[in-house]
């Protein structure tokens, strides 16, 4: 049996991370979000945001991380793996800040398919900028219909998760899982 990729998704600070750790709790697999690292490795050398002052070194970077991520999840006996973003945001970020997008990042959206795209709307109340995570709301709110086309355009259809506790979040999306993967 292939193991499920699943991937979490939305804007920055939508509550992503919250509910795939819930998630991790329940003993699902679960790939955390990795751009945070290599953020804060930049940090460590001096450099405050990487994404800011070198766009492409930084996709270069998380692409990389990112694929060695989904290589796992493939090689992983689990029925499900979740991912806190995929592959294609890359993309989307690049085109949020008007970067030219490299043949290999286009080509890496297409090798590497999900099973299931789960979205988190933006969500005013709980939204929070902290270390890592630069943006202002309404970048956040620009960021996420740069996520939302780019995935579109792949032929993904959107799952969007309600602005619910963590927990319900949670429920939500195993009960989905259990119906699309029970057909």
């Amino acid at each position: 049996m292939q193991t499920q990729k699943i991937v979490f998704t939305g804007g920055p600070g939508t509550g992503k991370s919250s509910t795939l750790n819930a998630l991790h709790k329940q003993g699902f697999h679960c790939l955390k979000e990795i751009s945070r690292q290599i953020i804060t490795d930049a940090q460590a050398k001096g450099i405050t945001q990487l994404f800011l002052k070198d766009p492409l070194l930084f996709s270069q970077k998380l692409l990389e991380s990112r694929i060695n991520q989904y290589k796992d999840a493939v090689k992983t006996t689990e029925k499900v793996c979740f991912f806190d973003r995929g592959i294609p945001e890359i993309s989307a970020y690049m085109e949020y800040k008007n970067e030219f997008i490299p043949e290999e990042f286009i080509e890496a959206n297409k090798k590497h398919p999900y099973d299931l795209i789960f979205i988190f709307p933006i969500w005013n109340d709980i939204y929070k900028s902290d270390n890592e995570r630069y943006e202002s709301l309404s970048e956040a709110i620009e960021i996420d219909k740069f996520i939302r086309k780019v995935y579109q355009d792949l032929g993904y259809q959107l799952i969007e998760v309600p602005k619910a506790s963590v927990d319900q979040r949670a429920e939500f999306i195993l009960n989905h899982i259990n119906y699309a993967f029970s057909k």
